[in-house]
């Protein structure tokens, strides 16, 4: 009986373990330009879209990137990539991530080419 629950209990690990990994996003590539999700498109603030950007990130804004009409919220905590945000800010960037409800969960961040 011992080596029967064993069976079952692997068997309900194995079948989690595809789920998971059925439903487990994929990275995606995004290129777009670098903005916050407080502005999106259309920044507000006189001067550059850069220094719009900073201004606004810096007051607890998240970074975004703008894909043609669509805006997508960056989330990282990564230093590098937020390096890369902060001195890319209202130019090209092709982000690799996973995206969920226009939100991207940033894995790299380099300059559009």
């Amino acid at each position: 009986m011992k080596s029967r629950g064993s069976a079952i209990l692997l068997t309900i690990a194995a079948a989690l373990a595809l789920a998971v990994s059925a439903f487990s996003a994929k990275a995606s590539t995004f290129t777009g330009t670098v903005s916050d999700s407080m502005c999106g498109a259309k920044h507000a603030m006189p001067g550059d879209d850069a220094g719009c950007t900073r201004a606004c990130v810096s007051k607890g804004s998240k970074y975004a990137l703008v894909v043609g009409d669509k805006v997508y919220t960056l989330d990282t905590s990564n230093k590098q990539a937020l390096d890369t945000l902060d001195k890319q800010a209202g130019a090209k960037v092709t982000v690799t991530g996973t995206e969920k409800d226009n939100v991207i969960t940033v894995s790299s961040v380099r300059a559009a080419k």
